[in-house]
């Protein structure tokens, strides 16, 4: 019979409570309200003004600074066990899980409008007589470049469509700045899928190396992104106030490129980690979540090519 000794009654580390929770979730709500309180302010033209937005974004920066820090560090001293290490894998995918429904919940929306919404303007459908009533000179028709009253919404110049598929138009897409970003993502999804086989394989120099041009490709879509951002505004007159297509389309991919960035932030803390001496093969959950996160928004980005701007 074994005796008490003998039995191997894993430790389990139980971190002391915080306030890191209720700070990260003011600094968001600072954050979100400033944001909005922009959008109206651009909408009926007044000034902008990005304190409040500035502030919160430097709280949250700050809290999830030295929240993870902190929970390096407990890793650093070996207080982490198999059981709160799959703690964080359940806590990842839960995340995962509701940025998914997230997104699901906008190409709902995004369904909605092109398939029931516009065609019932356009008097189609069970509910066409609608727009029969309001506006039945409209025409009903996706991207909408004119509006059912624009009096209310101004029409955009053009839409951000993709060029036809022909042997005709390569030379337009070669100037879509869409389709590089399309490239540069799911280029980078081999790229930090490199930089993991590295982190198994305890080869720090191609971990280091594929990460940073992880990091790199990140920053780029996000400033290509940018300028595609100047160019729907200078050049197409597509705004946020361009009607239904002008709102989807700034939502979607707006709300993507919110992701995009903060991945990339994550994605260059991994570096800086990796660059100090961290991770090892059997020790390297923080860069797999930043991994799992990145291959994430890669897949939505597909999404959105496909049915924002090709379809």
């Amino acid at each position: 019979m074994a005796s008490s000794s003998q039995t191997d009654h894993s430790v389990y580390y139980v971190p002391a409570s915080g306030w890191y929770p209720v700070f990260l979730a003011f600094g968001l709500m600072v954050t979100v309200t400033g944001l909005a309180s922009w959008l109206n302010v651009n909408k009926t033209g007044g000034a902008t003004d990005w304190s409040q937005t500035i502030v919160g974004t430097i709280i949250v920066i700050a809290v999830l600074y030295s929240w993870f820090a902190k929970v390096v560090a407990e890793n650093a001293q070996g207080l982490n066990n198999a059981m709160l290490n799959k703690s964080y894998v359940w806590g990842m995918g839960w995340f995962i899980f509701s940025e998914v429904m997230f997104f699901a919940a906008f190409f709902g929306a995004l369904f909605y409008v092109r398939a029931l919404v516009v065609p019932w303007l356009g008097g189609d459908g069970a509910k066409g007589i609608t727009g029969d009533y309001l506006w039945p000179e409209f025409q009903a028709a996706w991207p909408v470049v004119t509006n059912p009253d624009a009096a209310i919404f101004s029409n955009p110049g053009q839409s951000m469509a993709a060029p036809e598929v022909s042997v005709a138009a390569m030379s337009n897409w070669g100037a879509y700045l869409p389709f590089w970003n399309t490239v540069i993502l799911l280029s980078s999804s081999f790229t930090v899928h490199w930089a993991h086989h590295a982190i198994k394989h305890a080869d720090r120099f191609k971990l280091i190396m594929w990460l940073s041009i992880t990091c790199a490709l990140g920053v780029l879509f996000v400033f290509l992104q940018g300028l595609e951002y100047v160019h729907a505004y200078r050049d197409l007159g597509l705004t946020l106030n361009s009607g239904i297509y002008g709102s989807t389309f700034f939502l979607l991919t707006g709300f993507h490129g919110f992701h995009v960035t903060m991945g990339t932030f994550i994605l260059i803390v991994q570096l800086f980690r990796a660059i100090k001496g961290h991770f090892t093969a059997n020790d390297c959950f923080g860069f797999e979540a930043a991994s799992w996160y990145w291959h994430f928004v890669d897949v939505v980005w597909v999404g959105l090519f496909i049915f924002v701007y090709i379809f």
